[in-house]
């Protein structure tokens, strides 16, 4: 008995010690994102099957945030060595640490993975800056426009409105606010950045050129579009001014039936259908000089800072991430954009684009979608612009007169930031 027990033992031990060593053994690879709630989960369950298929890798991922979080929290990490291994970067935000060789050139690894070949055009091209690669797509997404059927009809407006220009949009926002303001009812959220982004697209202009880098934020569509946005606050007052100083606020106000139209990510999907239900309705963006809308969402980048061994298991679970398998689960419970070809074939694909009307509206969007400007001034333009649109949303600058401040002030920091 007692040779059996102390057998028992020393085998437990030498398990025991076994364990540990695979444990020690295993590369960890910390990765910062900016998804909670039902996206979190998706990505949770994309981990835990990364992680069963590679046990020698072990992904601890943190929530940090929203994208502006990242940027800022990157920021002060990086100097104190306190930087993840791999990072959630929003596709026009991280140009900044990019050109700033603090990301790793992930060309070789895009290279030589089959992966490439299976991701769509728009995809690849997000993650490029100067023939290199810095990310690898995970999140993609255009904007959409969402109503309430329920508010609509409440509001004497049929389910078919048309929503296709600026004026008309305007027109339903008054309806809803006239019949159902008494109800705490409000016509539109006030548009958030992506959005603002896309309506200034969707009136024949843009920010910063895509391709030439250059400041178009005082040309005359830009200004219009600004100034129609601004009106929905100050002028027609159908938009609560709460939505400017936190865009959250307006999507939240729509999720809680208390606003009638909302312009957003195509990510809110899920959020919304669990929301609202059946009442839920998804049509593409306005098309008010032309159709065209911005390509958003974020990426995956690696570190340059974190050792070889660590940025090529990161890598690994980037490319899991990017996969059919990965992408179609991501699609199915978001609403973000398939980035992977495969992806819509695959059963959980299938099932979502058959029973939840509307998550296909951002796929139809593709053929007017575009990329925007990545350049490094346009980390520094989207963080000041949120105080320039506050000036004209609450009506203390004229659109006019602000996006001339605010486009001579970009070319001067793009100056700066070029030498």
């Amino acid at each position: 008995m007692t040779r059996r027990l102390h057998t028992t033992i020393a085998a437990s031990v030498l398990a025991l010690f076994a364990s540990i060593g695979t444990a020690e053994a295993a590369t960890t690879v910390t990765f910062w994102h900016t998804f909670n709630k039902g996206n979190g989960e998706a990505l949770d369950k994309i981990i835990a099957d990364f992680e069963a298929a590679n046990p020698d890798i072990d992904v601890q991922a943190e929530f940090v945030g929203n994208y502006n979080d990242v940027v800022a929290k990157l920021q002060a990490a990086i100097p104190a060595r306190r930087a993840p291994d791999a990072v959630i970067l929003e596709v026009t935000r991280y140009g900044l640490f990019a050109n700033n060789n603090i990301l790793t050139d992930l060309t070789p690894y895009v290279d030589a993975d089959p992966l490439k070949d299976d991701l769509y055009d728009y995809a690849r091209e997000v993650g490029v800056i100067d023939g290199k690669n810095y990310i690898v797509p995970f999140n993609s997404s255009t904007p959409v426009l969402y109503f309430n059927k329920d508010i609509f009809a409440r509001a004497g407006l049929a389910a078919d409105t048309s929503l296709k220009t600026f004026d008309e949009i305007l027109a339903a926002a008054k309806t809803i606010s006239n019949k159902l303001g008494a109800e705490g009812i409000s016509g539109i959220a006030a548009p958030g950045q992506f959005v603002r982004w896309g309506l200034a697209m969707a009136n024949d202009s843009d920010l910063i050129d895509a391709k030439t880098n250059e400041i178009l934020l005082d040309t005359p569509n830009t200004i219009e579009a600004y100034q129609w946005m601004a009106s929905l606050v100050h002028e027609h007052k159908v938009a609560s001014p709460d939505g400017v100083t936190d865009e959250d606020n307006g999507r939240d106000a729509f999720l809680a039936g208390k606003v009638g139209i909302m312009m957003n990510s195509t990510g809110n999907y899920g959020g919304a259908k669990k929301a609202i239900g059946d009442n839920l309705a998804v049509r593409p963006m306005p098309c008010n000089k032309i159709c065209s809308v911005p390509i958003g969402g974020a990426g995956i980048g690696i570190m340059a800072s974190s050792p070889k061994e660590v940025q090529d298991a990161a890598y690994k679970f980037v490319s899991y991430a990017a996969s059919s398998e990965a992408n179609a689960i991501w699609f199915a419970a978001t609403g973000y954009l398939p980035i992977n070809k495969k992806s819509a074939a695959l059963p959980v694909a299938v099932k979502a684009l058959e029973t939840q009307p509307g998550i296909d509206v951002a796929i139809d969007s593709l053929p007017v979608a575009h990329g925007r400007a990545r350049s490094t001034v346009v980390t520094w333009m989207r963080s000041t612009e949120y105080k320039v649109w506050e000036a004209m949303a609450f009506g203390q600058q004229t659109a006019a007169d602000a996006l001339k401040d605010f486009a001579e002030q970009t070319r001067k920091e793009s100056q700066r930031a070029s030498n």
